[in-house]
């Protein structure tokens, strides 16, 4: 089981993701919870994810006022989750008081900073390197960013600096509504720690068959 490959489960359901989850277990060791499931199903998908020995992603993306965040930030990480997510561009101070609401926890999630969305266009990495400067700063484990921006992260971070590439697309997939797109094998070559990759696998006829293909490309 490769441990960089994390499956976005982009559904509406509980029921929609619960089967998901089963099928793709045995090949997947994490998985993303966003937005839409989160509202639609609530911790349970959490708790779900859980009890089958896998590790959540949940990538909410928080950006508020920091009293807001850091509440928001604790409250997450009482479910046990393995990563979260928060704005970087909210933000010293948000970020700062998210990382200090953690500090007495004793099972600590890794706190990952978004740059730019991959659904946006970057007019310079300059702008992804003082965003990622400003995550490090702040204590963050590490950020979100294209696969593109990756080796310049790390040379500017360190290799201890994670890094979360999202759009990520194998050869053999379409595009969508991601712009700054990479294969999975250029993504880990560029340095990712992690790779995110949801409807390939999820809207595939056969979804662990998508995954173990994506998997042996990784291997490969």
């Amino acid at each position: 089981m490769n441990n960089k490959l994390i499956v976005a489960l982009d559904v509406d359901s509980f029921d929609k993701a619960k089967k998901l989850i089963n099928k793709l277990s045995p090949y997947v060791n994490i998985f993303k919870v966003g937005s839409e499931l989160f509202v639609s199903a609530g911790p349970g998908i959490i708790e779900y994810i859980n009890k089958k020995r896998k590790k959540v992603f949940l990538d909410l993306k928080f950006f508020d006022i920091p009293n807001t965040v850091a509440k928001a930030t604790l409250a997450a990480a009482r479910h046990n989750v393995f990563m979260l997510t928060l704005h970087v561009s909210g933000g010293s101070d948000m970020l700062k008081k998210a990382k200090k609401a953690l500090k007495d926890k004793n099972k600590m999630p890794l706190l990952l900073g978004v740059t730019v969305l991959t659904s946006k266009e970057v007019k310079s990495r300059r702008e992804i390197i003082k965003l990622a400067h400003l995550a490090k700063k702040e204590s963050l484990d590490g950020i979100v960013c294209s696969a593109r921006e990756t080796t310049s992260v790390k040379k500017a971070c360190g290799k201890n600096f994670i890094v979360v590439n999202p759009g990520i697309r194998p050869s053999w997939a379409k595009e969508d509504d991601q712009k700054r797109i990479t294969t999975p094998k250029e993504a880990v070559e560029n340095g990712a720690d992690f790779i995110v990759i949801g409807r390939p696998i999820t809207e595939a006829k056969n979804p662990a068959l998508a995954a173990k293909r994506i998997l042996k490309e990784l291997e490969g």
